[in-house]
């Protein structure tokens, strides 16, 4: 059994975001989990060691998760994660013979051509962002405080400054990329909904849910994995006994 964590838009460092809930995974369950680098995000590392600037957008992160799935010795036993952007990206890598279940958390479950930025378009709160001119975009108008208090309300003020530290640019193309798949589709899945996010909308989780095999709600904001581990390893004990 496999779990890859795939981590959403304008962050870096998806082992930090997903470790609370790896290290309670593997005390519960015995899995080893792994977080997906995204090349968008300038993740990754070329062979000479040094660090790949940011890549074309979300179809260079497709890639990265199909290498990841590939790499995977047993077909069909791997649980996929996918945070916010990280659904999209799911999505675009499309259908898989590694993949056993999905599980989004206050993620996107798209059709065939929608691109990150429609989706989101729709918000009537939606995150700054800014255009950085290079070809990235980046979160604008934010400090460690104001982006606790949007994306990690319910954490303490030490890991809000820990996570405004790790977010970074990201390549444009990861926002108006449109899918050319949908990997979502026929797989067994979970999703998340985030009753207290302040990231994404209620509404808009719930439509998304709708796609999905089914959809639980949990008292979290945008981060459980984070601020309540313990139900988001609980939802992957339930796609195991599920088997």
């Amino acid at each position: 059994m496999d779990l890859i964590f795939v981590h959403g838009a304008l962050v870096r460092d998806g082992s930090w975001w997903w470790q609370r809930t790896a290290d309670l995974l593997l005390a519960r369950t015995g899995i080893r989990s792994r977080a997906l680098e995204l090349p968008s995000c300038g993740e990754g590392t070329a062979r000479d060691g040094a660090a790949h600037p940011v890549a074309s957008g979300l179809e260079a992160d497709a890639r990265a998760l199909r290498a990841e799935l590939d790499s995977l010795d047993d077909p069909g036993s791997a649980i996929v994660v996918g945070h916010s952007y990280g659904g999209t990206v799911i999505a675009e890598a499309g259908a898989h013979p590694a993949v056993r279940n999905l599980l989004y958390v206050s993620s996107y479950l798209p059709d065939i051509g929608q691109a990150q930025g429609t989706i989101m378009s729709g918000e009537s709160d939606p995150v700054t962002i800014g255009d950085n001119g290079d070809g990235t975009l980046s979160v604008a108008g934010y400090d460690a405080a104001s982006f606790g208090a949007r994306f990690l309300q319910d954490t303490d003020a030490s890991t809000q400054r820990a996570a405004w530290s790790r977010v970074t640019a990201q390549a444009l193309g990861s926002f108006v990329t449109p899918t050319t798949a949908a990997g979502w589709q026929g797989v067994d899945s979970t999703y998340l909904v985030c009753a207290d996010d302040r990231s994404t909308s209620v509404g808009l989780q719930r439509f998304h849910a709708a796609r999905a095999t089914r959809s639980v709600e949990v008292p979290t904001g945008h981060h459980p994995f984070i601020t309540r581990p313990e139900l988001v390893v609980a939802e992957i004990e339930a796609l195991l006994d599920r088997s």
